[in-house]
């Protein structure tokens, strides 16, 4: 792991919900090609810091940013900086499954055909691609063309995962992906993304404790808008700093 590299740098950044102020100064620097988990009570900013990363929070209104927050090397709330090719480099999958009314196949090529890309040979090769990735392909291979919402929970949850794969994103970013899952479906998901992660960098919003430990190199606590402690997963969880990241983990709040 390099830790000189940084693909997400927050610097005294800082968000509002009209005059609510939900996150504080927050220094962040996110590693490339890492799981980076987010983790602290709720309520305490964690898919707040999630959604400034891709602009998401751009949607809500009354929402205003202070501070700087770059990936790579561009400000991403600069007035200049393209929103739309920001979310082709920075995917987003949600706590609940979100397929859209139409074929499996369809959402995979959603994001594609959005790029314009129509020649069916190229859409057959990236949806089977991604299908193969989020380890969905031999599940549904002999039915692309059923509606997305025949799928259960946790293939919904792989078949998202796959839309977003298909424009190949830089970040992958998952706010609670696993919470509406059984432990089976959930599995999956773990391990897809330790494996995702060699070609991307993924940032995880998780409640749970134990998954956070299994599968992240780093670990942020937050509380209350503030980074209390990052450090790499193990050194958080061992040994933590942090006098209330200690009573975080071991369950005394939150």
């Amino acid at each position: 792991m390099t830790t000189e590299k940084v693909k997400i740098n927050f610097e005294k950044f800082n968000c509002w919900y009209a005059e609510k102020r939900i996150l504080f100064d927050i220094n962040l620097k996110i590693h490339p090609n890492n799981i980076t988990a987010l983790i602290g009570p709720s309520g305490c900013g964690k898919s707040t810091l999630l959604r400034c990363i891709n602009r998401m929070n751009d949607l809500i209104t009354n929402c205003k940013v202070q501070g700087r927050a770059y990936y790579d090397k561009i400000l991403i709330h600069d007035q200049s900086t393209d929103v739309v090719a920001l979310r082709k480099k920075i995917g987003m999958v949600f706590q609940k499954p979100n397929p859209f009314p139409m074929s499996i196949f369809d959402n995979v090529a959603y994001g594609l055909r959005v790029q314009n890309i129509k020649d069916k040979h190229t859409l057959q090769k990236i949806v089977q691609q991604s299908l193969e990735k989020a380890e969905l392909w031999n599940e549904v291979k002999d039915r692309l063309h059923l509606p997305a919402f025949k799928l259960s929970g946790g293939q919904q949850q792989r078949l998202c995962i796959a839309r977003a794969l298909a424009v190949k994103p830089d970040i992958l970013l998952l706010d609670e992906p696993c919470s509406a899952l059984d432990p089976i479906a959930t599995a999956k998901i773990e391990t897809l993304l330790q494996k995702l992660k060699e070609e991307m960098t993924v940032i995880i919003v998780t409640h749970n404790m134990q998954q956070a430990k299994r599968i992240s190199d780093y670990t942020c606590y937050l509380l209350n808008g503030k980074v209390i402690e990052y450090s790499p997963t193990q050194e958080i969880f061992n040994h933590p700093k942090h006098t209330l990241t200690r009573e975080y983990l071991n369950g005394e709040f939150g």
